[in-house]
């Protein structure tokens, strides 16, 4: 089963195929994204990849956190779920 990992402190010019490349060494990328703003479209320096098993996931994780890409120092673990989001409206509609 796939793990998805966090990448934390990316330099603002790594690109994802820069990304699934450092990865790849380690096993399977099933996928992987930068987070940018939905606005200027730029980097907000994180980024997620799914590796292909839990073994891969664990390597990639050892042989990456700590390490250099693009001259900033990699911040790598296991992704957290997303947390469910509230549905706080008010007003409108009849009680």
């Amino acid at each position: 089963m796939a793990k998805k990992l966090y990448v934390g402190n990316l330099s603002y010019n790594t690109t994802e195929d820069g990304l699934r490349n450092i990865f790849a060494a380690y096993g399977n990328v099933v996928s992987a994204k930068i987070i940018t703003d939905r606005d200027t479209g730029n980097s907000k320096g994180f980024g997620f990849i799914e590796m292909g098993s839990d073994e891969e996931a664990n390597a990639a994780i050892a042989g990456t956190n700590g390490t250099e890409l693009d001259g900033r120092q990699l911040r790598v673990n296991e992704a957290m779920d997303k947390p469910a989001r509230r549905d706080d409206r008010r007003g409108g509609g009849n009680w």
